[in-house]
């Protein structure tokens, strides 16, 4: 069940080690009927962050990320790191095919989008 969710960036798909928790949970049902698209924006030279469309369920706990993490700011706003932070987010997943040297490539060279659809 965790890896019912297909995620990519600008059309590189990658894969992802789910949380199973509410706020996952609550995105796999968001995208059953179409597929997400977010626009994301570089924030801080170490994360793109892009507004979801609507509020998911929030178990924010104050947390160091890592390259790769993917997290709920704000219960509306996904954010997907290339560099490291320590703030209260919710965990959603991590990318676990990529290195930090990929995913900076992937991620730091300007705004991207961020595709999120139901898996097989």
């Amino acid at each position: 069940m965790k890896e019912s969710l297909a995620f990519s960036i600008d059309g590189t798909v990658v894969s992802v080690e789910w949380e199973d928790n509410a706020s996952v949970a609550a995105l796999r049902e968001l995208v059953q009927t179409q597929p997400l698209e977010i626009q994301m924006s570089m924030y801080g030279g170490f994360e793109q962050v892009g507004f979801i469309g609507t509020d998911l369920p929030r178990e924010d706990e104050h947390t160091v990320t890592k390259s790769g993490d993917i997290v709920l700011y704000s219960g509306d706003q996904l954010v997907v790191f290339y560099g490291s932070n320590s703030w209260a987010y919710t965990r959603l997943g991590k990318i676990t095919d990529k290195t930090s040297e990929e995913m900076r490539s992937l991620l730091s060279r300007g705004n991207v989008v961020i595709t999120i659809s139901a898996g097989e």
